[in-house]
């Protein structure tokens, strides 16, 4: 059992306290053991509500593997207290160097996990690639970001897949929370608390108007910024344009921006060009993938000096005299500046049960589906939402037998039953 109310020196306390689903999980599960006898490799960013959702797997019998998915996210004290206990092993550990983070999941595959729970398509991906043997093994998987369900999409199209994987990212209970308010609350406050600087009044320019641009945008206009989009899909421009943002290309953003958000999950969004343009003082921060959204090597080569003003802020100063300011050195700046947490608990929970009930349908219940990427049923989606109003204590209304009836007789005969 996770360890009883001893709040003093335990780092998963208080994501505890906001994670009801994931407990719920624990006092459901925590006796039978259903995924006992099975081993689960968790790939995540290693801090208090990934240790409560590995904590879960765990008390439902799972032996659990886990390491980071971005290196400078991981948190030693949840490390340690994970580690801890028998049943769940560590390949992490805090300040991992880059080919450290990269040996550790390649360790950790080597021990031949038989489902997997992703971020990125970090593990997915390296199994296929260097563990074949392993890949031949695994029961399934699933995978809980825009990023990594683009991975996997490219490798499903080149037939390369060998194992079923649950698109956790594309389901409601992910998308609509975790995406939206997740990213959109967890950026601004992690910018706000690093650069200790105003949104309300600033050009706040965010690339990319998926669910994840789309909460920061419309969290950026509610605290009183001037938003602009930029998007390479004209439905998302569209869309964008109709939720009230002003729309237009980087190349002319890149003039009038204060501070530029990129969550797109694509390579250099913000590059030489767009540094070019850029006002003295803009401000760059990267919500989507890793470190790739802003080319800092084009920025590195570009400057005369580089300083760091104040932790966490990269000031690169251009030879005409402007300062470019750099957060979080362009990794995720809700993750990985000196202050961040990640999302919200609240948020991550629902994300993290969809990971365990995607875990749970193909272990515990032997449900098989072939390789490939595959959506969650819509019913599991809908049970961990009714789960969650549950812990909220709200509730909700059912359909009449006459309202039932109505959607399931297509010709509607009679508009009096």
């Amino acid at each position: 059992m996770p360890p009883e109310s001893t709040d003093e020196g335990d780092p998963l306390a208080w994501a505890r306290d906001y994670t009801p689903i994931l407990r719920s999980f624990q006092a459901e599960y925590g006796e039978s053991k259903p995924l006992d006898g099975h081993t689960v490799a968790f790939a995540s960013h290693l801090e208090a509500k990934t240790g409560v959702a590995i904590e879960t797997l765990h008390e439902a019998g799972a032996e659990v593997l886990f390491a980071p998915s971005e290196p400078q996210s991981t948190h030693g004290d949840v490390v340690t207290a994970l580690d801890a206990r028998d049943g769940i092993t560590a390949f992490a550990w805090e300040g991992m160097t880059d080919e450290e983070f990269d040996n550790a999941q390649h360790e950790l595959l080597e021990h031949g996990p038989d489902f997997i729970l992703d971020d990125g398509c970090e593990l997915i991906a390296k199994v296929h690639a260097d563990h074949p043997d392993v890949a031949a093994n695994v029961i399934g998987g699933g995978e809980q970001t825009t990023v990594g369900i683009t991975r996997l999409e490219a490798m499903e199209r080149e037939g390369v897949l060998q194992f079923p994987v649950y698109g956790v990212n594309d389901t409601p209970m992910k998308r609509y929370f975790d995406n939206v308010h997740g990213t959109g609350e967890s950026s601004l406050t992690n910018i706000a608390i690093t650069t200790n600087s105003i949104i309300s009044g600033k050009d706040v320019v965010v690339c990319g108007y998926g669910y994840c641009g789309r909460g920061i945008a419309r969290k950026a206009r509610g605290m009183g910024g001037q938003t602009i989009v930029t998007e390479v899909d004209p439905r998302k421009a569209l869309q964008a344009h109709m939720d009230g943002h002003r729309v237009m290309e980087i190349d002319e953003a890149s003039k009038v921006g204060d501070l530029f958000i990129s969550a797109t999950g694509n390579r250099n969004v913000l590059r030489t060009d767009h540094f070019e343009r850029m006002k003295d003082g803009a401000i760059l921060a990267n919500s989507g993938h890793f470190d790739v959204e802003i080319d800092s090597n084009a920025l590195e080569s570009m400057a005369d000096d580089v300083t760091t003003p104040k932790e966490g802020i990269t000031r690169y100063h251009m030879p005409d005299g402007r300062r470019l300011n750099l957060l979080a050195d362009g990794r995720l700046v809700n993750l990985t500046g000196p202050h961040s947490q990640g999302h919200p608990a609240e948020v991550m929970d629902t994300t993290f049960a969809m990971m365990f009930v995607a875990a749970y349908e193909m272990l515990a219940e032997g449900v098989e589906r072939e390789p490939g990427l595959h959506s969650i049923p819509d019913r599991l989606d809908r049970e961990v939402a009714s789960r969650k109003l549950d812990t909220l204590g709200i509730s909700i209304d059912d359909l009449t037998e006459s309202q039932q009836a109505y959607y399931d007789e297509w010709e509607h005969p009679d508009s009096s039953f």
